[in-house]
């Protein structure tokens, strides 16, 4: 009987494998879906999964999504209006008196100043860089900055430095790959909801203080335009401006907004100081265009192809986000020789175009000359998407150009960044390399120029 229930078993397993190959099978070919690795019974690719190298991985496995509100994760109809509010507001920026440029100036001035207060002294620049950031983000989102001893600030940045952890880390990187299976188990991926739900009390509560507060004829920040978006389409049937969008496409903005381009400027700083001959280039560039008397302004990054390439190479270099945002194939579409159907989950491998060798020679290699006509003057490239592709671009890509731009020229006009090690020892190889490629923790010198 036992030996039996062990070829049962057997049996069942020898078929569950030839329906799994029968399917990978008729997934490639011809006019069919494009070829990739054959997944296991039950367990899938979870053995073809390479934790330090998710976007080489997840070039043939990754999961749908769970369907969402907010800008990033709704669908159709709703993410189109979303999506579309959110340009327009981050574009014309119809709030208050004070531009988006003028708002990062206001907070470079701030930046400068704790970066004043090192003295020259080794520092580890990561959460002056994040509180900068994250208070441009503040200033839109919510109508104000924070200061950067703030315990409800220190708390949010906390909260945003965990997801980022978390999200990178193993148990991280499993979850999104099978979340459907490890919902209903315990372990560390369960705490990133706490720091989500902590993350998204914290803007329930700034939308409380802005209803109370709201005049629709003067709005000051988005959570503002929002509310009196709300507000006009109030008879409408299934209109998009719901409070439910309003918190999550605010977290939305939030969290992607602060720690990508941070994590940017700070592995910037990094490859500055590995490379100092660039840094003064950049700096000889600074003080001819701009000078010493006022501070840089995005109109002066016409003038400047050099950082202009500079600022360019270093987000083509770390690739910071190699695997885009997932896209949905909304008919089916041919490609090459295959066909995706229709409803297929795609993941553009952003670090194959940033790298791509006969449009970047030497791609892993950091020069600036990628984005430089022989006479010096900027070339443009279609190959530089930092941001993603196609209708899922970063609807915050302007706001986050203008930002490291205008960060990396301020500190870079003021301050010269030396090394507390020899070059030879300054590592600038990612320590996270899961969704997000993440720099090295190091320390810096800002000497006053």
């Amino acid at each position: 009987m036992e030996l039996l229930g062990a070829a049962t078993v057997v049996l069942l397993i020898c078929i569950a494998c030839l329906f799994s190959f029968a399917a990978w099978r008729g997934r490639s070919g011809k006019g069919k879906m494009p070829p990739g690795p054959a997944p296991l019974p039950i367990i899938g690719n979870v053995l073809q999964v390479k934790p330090k190298n998710m976007s080489e991985t997840f070039q043939k496995v990754f999961p749908l999504p769970s369907s969402s509100a907010g800008i990033i994760f709704s669908n159709n109809e709703e993410w189109l209006q979303l999506r579309r509010f959110a340009l327009s507001t981050l574009r014309n920026f119809g709030m208050g008196k004070r531009s988006i440029e003028e708002r990062i100036q206001e907070e470079s001035e701030h930046l400068l100043e704790e970066i004043n207060k090192t003295k020259g002294t080794p520092f580890d620049p990561t959460f002056l860089l994040s509180c900068a950031v994250s208070n441009v983000i503040c200033s839109i989102v919510f109508g104000r900055r924070y200061d950067y001893k703030d315990k409800k600030f220190l708390a949010l940045m906390n909260n945003m430095n965990n997801i980022f952890q978390m999200m990178n880390s193993k148990w991280g990187q499993l979850y999104q790959m099978y979340s459907k299976i490890l919902d209903y188990f315990p372990g560390p991926h369960n705490k990133i909801f706490r720091e989500f739900d902590d993350l998204k009390a914290f803007v329930a509560e700034e939308v409380k203080l802005h209803q109370a507060s709201l005049d629709p004829s003067s709005p000051q920040d988005f959570i503002d335009c929002f509310l009196s978006k709300m507000q006009e389409e109030k008879e409408k049937p299934n209109s998009s401006f719901h409070m439910k969008n309003l918190i999550t496409s605010t977290f939305d903005l939030f969290i992607a907004g602060t720690e990508t381009t941070s994590t940017t400027v700070r592995f910037g700083l990094l490859l500055l100081l590995k490379y100092p001959k660039i840094q003064e280039k950049v700096q000889e560039e600074i003080d001819r265009v701009v000078g010493r008397s006022r501070k840089p302004c995005v109109a002066d990054r016409a003038q400047m192809p050099y950082t202009d390439a500079v600022v360019h190479e270093i987000q083509r270099f770390i690739s910071l986000i190699p695997l885009a945002l997932p896209h949905t194939v909304s008919k089916d579409t041919r490609f090459r020789e295959y066909v995706i159907p229709k409803g297929t989950t795609i993941f553009p491998i952003l670090s194959s175009v940033l790298h791509d060798s006969k449009e970047f020679p030497n791609p892993n290699e950091f020069n600036p000359g990628h984005f430089l006509n022989e006479n010096g003057t900027f070339k443009k490239s279609d190959f530089f998407m930092p941001f993603s592709a196609g209708k899922r671009i970063c609807p915050g890509e302007g706001l986050a150009r203008m930002e490291i731009f205008l960060l990396v020229a301020t500190i870079l006009q003021s301050f010269t960044l030396k090394p507390v090690v020899d070059l030879q020892e300054l590592n600038v190889t990612p320590t996270l390399s899961g969704t997000s490629n993440v720099p090295p923790v190091y320390q810096l010198c800002a000497v006053p120029r």
